[in-house]
C-alpha cells in the first residue's frame, strides 16, 4: 500500500492540492485530504505535479533496437523498460509497411511477450494498406491494397495483439474496413491522399483518428479542402501529432490544438538508430532521416512533447498532459483504467517538477524510477 502526499494535480483543468493519493494492489483507491491511514508507505511529492503516466500509441523503438529490425519479445521488453524510465507507462509498438514475414514476426513477438508486459498494450500496424503517393519514408514495394481474406488471416494470427491500423481509406474496399471495425481495430486515416469528401466518409464510417496530422497527407489548400480540413471539420475525428518542431512547426501545433482540443493527442513516432533492414534511420542533428535524406521518425519522448506544447505552443499544462494521457486513453477505450487520475484507475503515475522534469515513475503503484535525492 502506497500513499503520495504533498502533490498537486489537475482535475477538469483545475489545479488541485492538499490531497493524498492512496494506492492498493496497483490501483488508486482513494483521493482525499483525510489523514493517511496506518500501514501505508508514504511518498512525499514535495509539491511536485502528479500526472497519469504517458501513453504513446505510435513508437518504433526506444533506447536501443528498432522493433521492426529486431522483432522479438526481448526487444519489446527492452522498449518497455526504457519507456518506463522516461515516464511512458503504456504504448503500442508500431510496425511500418514491411514484408509479410516481418509483420508476422512482430505479431509472434507480441504474443510471446504480452503475458509479461508492463506498459506494452499491443501493436499499431502503420501500413501496408496505404497510398504510395503519400508514403513518406515507407518502402513503396511493400505497399499493397488489402484483401478481405488476407486481413482475416492477419487478425486470426494476431489473436488480439493488433490494436490499431493506419490505412488509406480511399483505396480500400468497404468490406475490408467493415471487417476491421467489426473486430474492434482502431482505424486511423493516414499516409493518405484523401480529399475532403473521402476523408469525411471514412470518419463517418468508423475511422476514429488520423495518423501524424500534416505528415504524409496533402496540405490544406483554400480552393481544395482535403484530409486535414476534414479532420478539423468533423465533430468526432481525432488526430495524433508529432510535437517536435521538425515534423510539424510549433505554430501549426498551436493552431491544431485550438481547433481540435480534446480530439488531438500526442505521439512520438520515435525511432532508434538502425543500419540494417529496409528501415535504416540516421540521427541528423535533432531528427532522424533515412539514407536518402527523407525525414523519418522523431527523436523525442512523450515528456519532451508535453514540454514543447507548454513552452512553444501556448497550450496550458493541464491540457498538454491530457494530450499525452487522457486523450489517447479515450481513443483506445481504456480511459476507465488508464490516462486519468481517478479512483479505480491503474496507478501508472509520474511526478514532475515545476520545470516539468521527470522525478518519479510508478507502474501499477510500484516505484520504477526515482530521481529525487
Amino acid at each position: 500500500m502506497l500513499a503520495i502526499k504533498n502533490c498537486k494535480f489537475f482535475a477538469d483543468g483545475l489545479q488541485v492540492a492538499g490531497q493524498n493519493v492512496l494506492i492498493e494492489n496497483g490501483e488508486i483507491v482513494k483521493i482525499s485530504s483525510e489523514e493517511i491511514p496506518v500501514g501505508y508507505e508514504i511518498v512525499d511529492a514535495e509539491g511536485s505535479y502528479l500526472s497519469p503516466g504517458f501513453i504513446d500509441l505510435q513508437i518504433y523503438g526506444s533506447g536501443k533496437d528498432l522493433f521492426s529490425a529486431y522483432p522479438t519479445a526481448d526487444t519489446l521488453s527492452q522498449m518497455d523498460l526504457d519507456l518506463l524510465s522516461k515516464g511512458t507507462t503504456s504504448f503500442l509498438a508500431c510496425v511500418a509497411t514491411n514484408t509479410p514475414e516481418v509483420v508476422h514476426q512482430s505479431i509472434a513477438a507480441a504474443k510471446a511477450y504480452r503475458s509479461e508486459a508492463r506498459g506494452f498494450l499491443g501493436l499499431h500496424l502503420e501500413g501496408p494498406y496505404i497510398n504510395a503517393k503519400r508514403r513518406g519514408a515507407h518502402i513503396e514495394k511493400y505497399i499493397c491494397k488489402a484483401s478481405l481474406d488476407e486481413v482475416k488471416r492477419l487478425l486470426e494470427y494476431a489473436d488480439g495483439t493488433v490494436k490499431m491500423m493506419t490505412i488509406a481509406a480511399e483505396l480500400q474496399d468497404d468490406e475490408v474496413i467493415n471487417y476491421l471495425l467489426d473486430n474492434n481495430i482502431v482505424l486511423s486515416l493516414g499516409h493518405s491522399d484523401a480529399n475532403f469528401e473521402q476523408a469525411t466518409a471514412a470518419y463517418d464510417m468508423g475511422f476514429k483518428t488520423t495518423t501524424h496530422l500534416f505528415n504524409a497527407m496533402p496540405s490544406i489548400h483554400h480552393r481544395s479542402p482535403n484530409l486535414p480540413a476534414a479532420v478539423f471539420s468533423h465533430p468526432k475525428a481525432m488526430a495524433s501529432i508529432i510535437a517536435d518542431g521538425n515534423h510539424v512547426d510549433f505554430e501549426i501545433v498551436k493552431m491544431s490544438y485550438k481547433l481540435l482540443r480534446e480530439r488531438m493527442f500526442l505521439i512520438t513516432d520515435a525511432v532508434t538508430s538502425c543500419n540494417i533492414g529496409p528501415y535504416q534511420h540516421q540521427l541528423s542533428g535533432e531528427k532522424f532521416i533515412t539514407p536518402d535524406g527523407t525525414l523519418s521518425g522523431s527523436n523525442i519522448t512523450m515528456l519532451q512533447a508535453v514540454q514543447n506544447c507548454v513552452a512553444y505552443c501556448d497550450i496550458p499544462l493541464a491540457a498538454a498532459l491530457n494530450l499525452a494521457t487522457l486523450n489517447p486513453a479515450r481513443l483506445i477505450e481504456l480511459d476507465a483504467k488508464l490516462g486519468d487520475l481517478k479512483v479505480g484507475n491503474k496507478a501508472n503515475l509520474v511526478l514532475l517538477s515545476e520545470k516539468l522534469e521527470l522525478l518519479k515513475v510508478f507502474a501499477e503503484g510500484v516505484e520504477h524510477l526515482s530521481l529525487i535525492n
